[in-house]
């Protein structure tokens, strides 16, 4: 808490330098921005001066952060849709990679003015330092923006993104898809081992619960098949089903259901279950064709897995691929939407504002963000990428059938995904934290140290890198 209460200090003190120097000038920022490589700013304008417009009758202008340029053309299609609401979007855009965005938005919302950020995304890997953590207090509460809660429950908004968009029941944001998850497999491989490739069937076969998973890894060895490609396809399902998050009462809680991923990572690998393969590299990705030393069974995963990653990995085995319950209830990313609470101050922008959110986050119509999102048709005319959205009355009425998946419907499977996962065990601190436990797992499982040194030394480098003490 001391180095937390110090860092925002500093950024304070920052800030209010630059503001002497002249430092936040607009132009300044964004050549600042561009040398980290990964920051756009342009301006995406209505037309039209009606509804939502200032008194004056000039452009609202809505200065919007993000990591992506997903929102920011989310942005685009809203003032081409809407031009009357006469805003005028002022996007900046700082990838993740080197951590360059969080840092770079914080200073600027603390340091306020006319260039802070209105609106700005923040990622499930840290987006409760947001809502809930060290910089929550500078969100807008939903609710003042007349985001209400009969609007959430009216739009069947999963309850887990709820859960993680809250500080003390108060809605800070929301997201726009939704990130449940679910087992992908292999079509012929169920066939082969299981005698049929039917999700109802599938789904009893790897689960309820890790034992039912491991009885199938198995059958699935004796025929010459890994179950999934490395322990990280179980991690995400252990990680975000687990009972408690890492800090409880300002310590480190070690979960007993994470813990016993020490034990699940291990077994996999002493019994040769998986292809012993680490998540976004290169092994990884040829497991998805079936070029890894064993043909695998199936992956762990929300939909932007199968739509934004397999699809450009399968090869050959496009179309070979179904979804279906997973072995526990589980989510993996997301992307959440929040409001700095300063433009409540201003009535025409916190419309503005209120306004572009409603449309992201909780409009269930077929001209709002989801239903253009999960059906695919962000662009006219054209068919894009169909995705799981936060929104089950959007889901159940859109066409969620994928050529991957042998014209599988995914929202079958995905709208009771989302409803089945929790967002009640998450913390500030864990990106930092799940990086330093992959790492010691790995250690036992690949036997280079006991499981009493793997838990000590995991506890060690808490203390040392975060300054948090175990319980």
């Amino acid at each position: 808490m001391k180095r937390t209460l110090a860092l925002l200090t500093a950024i304070i003190m920052l800030a209010s330098l630059l503001a002497a120097c002249g430092g936040s000038n607009k132009d300044n920022n964004s050549g600042s921005n561009s040398s980290t490589g990964g920051n756009t700013s342009s301006n995406t304008e209505s037309t039209g001066n009606s509804g939502g417009s200032s008194g004056s009758g000039e452009k609202i202008k809505i200065n919007l952060w993000s990591f992506t340029d997903e929102i920011p053309k989310m942005a685009e299609k809203y003032v081409q849709l809407f031009p009357e609401k006469n805003v005028e979007f002022n996007p900046t855009i700082i990838a993740t990679t080197e951590g360059a965005y969080q840092p770079a938005l914080d200073q600027a919302i603390v340091g306020g003015g006319s260039d802070a950020p209105d609106i700005y995304a923040a990622e499930a890997a840290f987006v409760l330092k947001y809502t809930q953590g060290d910089m929550s207090d500078f969100a807008a509460a939903y609710a003042d923006l007349g985001l209400t809660d009969d609007m959430v429950k009216e739009a069947g908004i999963a309850e887990y993104s709820v859960e993680i968009g809250s500080k003390d029941g108060v809605l800070k944001a929301l997201g726009y898809q939704a990130t449940g998850g679910a087992f992908i497999y292999r079509r012929s491989i169920a066939k082969d081992v299981f005698g049929t490739d039917d999700p109802q069937v599938i789904k009893d076969e790897i689960g309820p619960g890790w034992d039912k998973f491991f009885e199938a890894a198995e059958k699935l060895k004796a025929k010459g098949y890994a179950i999934v490609s490395g322990d990280g396809d179980i991690w995400h399902p252990i990680e975000n089903s687990s009972d408690q998050g890492w800090i409880v009462d300002g310590k480190l809680h070690i979960d007993p259901k994470r813990e016993a991923f020490l034990d699940m990572s291990k077994r996999l690998k002493d019994n040769g279950y998986h292809n012993d393969t680490r998540d976004w590299q290169e092994a990884w990705f040829a497991d998805m064709n079936g070029s890894g030393p064993k043909p695998v069974f199936g992956f762990f995963g929300p939909a932007w897995l199968i739509n934004y990653v397999m699809k450009d990995n399968v090869g050959d085995t496009f179309g070979d691929w179904a979804v279906t319950e997973p072995t526990t209830g589980f989510f993996w990313g997301g992307t959440w939407l929040l409001a700095n609470k300063e433009v409540l101050k201003d009535e025409a922008k916190k419309q503005a504002v209120a306004d572009f959110i409603k449309w992201v986050t909780l409009d269930t119509s077929e001209t709002g963000l989801q239903y253009f999102w999960a059906n695919g048709t962000m662009v006219e005319g054209e068919q894009g990428t169909k995705d799981s959205v936060a929104s089950s009355v959007v889901m159940e009425k859109s066409n969620g059938e994928l050529d991957i998946l042998g014209g599988q419907n995914m929202f079958d499977v995905f709208v009771p995904a989302n409803a089945n996962a929790t967002g009640k065990n998450l913390t500030q601190y864990d990106e930092s934290i799940n990086l330093i436990w992959r790492d010691q797992v790995r250690e036992y499982a690949a036997g280079n140290k006991s499981r009493e040194q793997a838990l000590a030394d995991f506890k060690n480098r808490v203390k040392d890198e975060l300054g948090i003490d175990s319980e």
